[in-house]
């Protein structure tokens, strides 16, 4: 079996009250309220040449369990921390840490819902937004994407090449870490939402945000999707020209006949050729922008 030094033992643990955190491991497979699964199209790829596997990454209340995948024996491979959709780390994330592994990136999924409940055992997604995703506030997401860096960094990976991406939820996270992290190189947003009503847990949202992007956004979105309008792309395509220097360098691609999550090649949302496009763009820009 392969292994990796720098990369198959953890941190030392905190000590941490299991009861803060409600998710402690990642089970297999997807989550209920996506069922029932494309099996004709979802796309599984192999460990063969990576290192692949859960981790608990210490955050500042104890220990968040998160999925990785790396590739064996790669030296300081580049990070891209992997952001993902109201579901949480199941099958479909895990599969596409995967795939950046082989390409040669440490790729970490965390459970961002861990403190909120595990989304992944919920059939029905106004029951998933109502307890967990309307539940978890922007604050926590940052400081466990900064904590994901961090013990990427104690393994020996190359946070000085850092990128992030993510779906749907997580595409709005991934334009929000932009703005937060000043050592991020690069961003690719999945059709994440752009707008919003300020809350406790949601003060700002990505277009109130374009004056503070610290690395440059490439966002794709799907020009049928009836959640996202296509007016706050073009809006936020506007606002982007008078942010910042990154925001102004950002760009968006609209596919115009993809519905929403046209990446999820687990769904019927599923869009073969335009997934693949968005993904050959998605790497584009990581090495663009030196990642």
């Amino acid at each position: 079996m392969k292994t990796e030094p720098e990369f198959d033992s953890l941190v030392p643990a905190q000590s941490f009250d299991r009861r803060s955190f409600i998710v402690t491991s990642l089970g297999a497979g997807f989550a209920l309220a996506t069922q029932p699964v494309m099996a004709q199209t979802a796309i599984k790829t192999d460990e063969t040449g990576i290192v692949a596997g859960e981790i608990k990454v210490p955050v500042k209340d104890g220990e968040m369990v998160a999925y990785r995948a790396v590739p064996g024996g790669l030296e300081k491979p580049p990070v891209v921390l992997v952001v993902s959709e109201i579901f949480g780390a199941h099958e479909y994330i895990r599969d596409v840490c995967r795939r950046l592994a082989k390409l040669g990136y440490c790729a970490i999924a965390p459970e961002l819902f861990a403190r909120q409940g595990d989304p992944r055992q919920i059939s029905a997604i106004p029951e998933i937004l109502e307890k967990i995703t309307n539940k978890t506030p922007d604050a926590q997401v940052l400081s466990d994407l900064d904590a994901c860096v961090a013990w990427a960094a104690s393994k020996g990976a190359d946070t000085k090449r850092l990128a992030i991406t993510g779906f749907c939820w997580g595409g709005r996270i991934a334009w929000l870490y932009s703005a937060h992290n000043p050592a991020l190189k690069a961003s690719v947003a999945w059709y994440g939402r752009l707008v919003g009503m300020a809350s406790p847990m949601t003060p700002k949202h990505p277009t109130e945000l374009v004056g503070e992007l610290k690395a440059p956004v490439l966002g794709l979105y799907g020009g049928l999707d009836s959640g996202i309008p296509l007016e706050t792309v073009e809006a936020m395509e506007k606002a982007l020209q008078h942010g910042s220097p990154a925001a102004k360098v950002s760009e968006i691609h609209v596919y115009d006949n993809a519905p929403h999550a046209f990446h999820a090649d687990y769904r019927p949302s599923y869009r073969k050729e335009d997934a693949e496009d968005g993904w050959r763009k998605m790497l584009a820009w990581f090495r663009k922008n030196g990642v």
